[in-house]
């Protein structure tokens, strides 16, 4: 095969507030062949999540920050299109951490490099409710969560990637599940298509009101993904023994200094009750990831979980696409899709 062009977007400098065009470069470099124990990748789905913001900040977090030239972070689902390795043949599908371009070089033993079964869900669930967004909602809510049935599970961004997944598996194990999302149109998906008992819309102007009315037992499990406003009002209505399980709090991302951020165990460990809450990583069950998966795509084919993409095409519209994150623009989860399986 002639070799092609790898088309990738790196890190031109940190963002202060909103990530802006200016922040990224898109360039056009040649790909070399995969040497012996290698295989060459072509990127056919991108995801965008919000942890990528913090990987573009100096600021001090789990992971090792981006520097200025580095390929931008991300989950990908590719197809292997030239191989030097026996159990990846040309044509499979797999998905990996391999950034923000459209072509990469990859070993067997990469970190997080999974086979993706077509048969399963559509390819594009493995950067979404099968892969590492559905994981996160599994693990954070029945490892960290641990509802019972019967209890009332709060969940923050409800009609998100991952907050969509915690609610639906909440109903699943028999709970209350209550939905904080942005507008009538997202709250009415939460509900009418997703199945939870309720959705409480955060722009409204008596938002802690409705959020109370919504719980009248209280809080047993509030998974956090937002932090801000929406945790003032989930907070006073936890009860005593509940479960937070802290995902991220996407309200301080764009923070431009460290006096704007608040982070969630400050606001819990004020209560007179503190809750049992802790920050997760996904990757804390990184082997059970494959059995998680198709548990998840199980439950998809059952009809038990629905979901639902934003897909924009095009890998140059990755930084503008990114925004939507943080305006609220995109609906379930974000991806771009950078080209066709063969």
């Amino acid at each position: 095969m002639s070799q092609p062009t790898n088309t990738r977007i790196v890190l031109k400098s940190r963002p202060v507030g909103m990530p802006e065009d200016a922040n990224f470069d898109i360039q056009q470099v040649p790909v070399t062949p995969p040497a012996a124990d290698e295989m060459l990748l072509k990127t056919l789905w991108l995801s965008l999540d919000p942890y990528m913001r913090g990987r573009m900040s100096e600021r001090a977090s789990y992971a090792k920050p981006l520097q200025p030239g580095d390929v931008i972070t991300a989950g990908v689902v590719s197809q292997v299109v030239a191989s030097n390795i026996v159990d990846y043949p040309v044509g499979t599908i797999v998905s990996g951490m391999y950034g923000w371009q459209s072509y990469a070089i990859a070993k067997a033993t990469d970190y997080r490099l999974f086979k993706v079964d077509p048969e399963l869900a559509p390819i594009s669930t493995a950067v979404g409710v099968t892969g590492m967004p559905g994981q996160t909602a599994y693990f954070g809510l029945l490892r960290v969560g641990k509802p019972q049935a019967g209890e009332t599970v709060v969940v923050s961004a409800a009609s998100g990637a991952v907050g969509s997944v915690v609610g639906q598996i909440a109903k699943i194990h028999g709970c209350r599940a209550v939905g904080i999302a942005g507008g009538k149109q997202k709250c009415d998906y939460v509900v009418n298509e997703l199945g939870f008992d309720v959705c409480v819309d955060y722009k409204a102007p008596d938002f802690a009101a409705q959020l109370a009315a919504a719980c009248p037992d209280g809080v047993d499990v509030y998974f956090e993904n937002v932090g801000g406003a929406v945790l003032d009002a989930v907070a006073p209505l936890l009860n005593k023994g509940a479960r937070v399980p802290v995902c991220g709090f996407i309200s301080a991302y764009n923070a431009t200094s460290e006096d704007q951020i608040r982070p969630p165990e400050v606001v819990l460990n004020a209560l007179e009750h503190p809750p049992e809450s802790r920050f997760f990583i996904v990757t804390e069950w990184l082997e059970e990831f494959e059995s998680a998966s198709r548990i998840l795509g199980e439950w998809i084919r059952d009809g038990k979980l629905k979901y639902r993409e934003t897909v924009v095409e095009g890998l140059e519209h990755a930084p503008s696409a990114f925004r939507m994150l943080f305006t609220g623009d995109n609906f379930g989860k974000l991806l771009v899709k950078v080209s066709e399986p063969a």
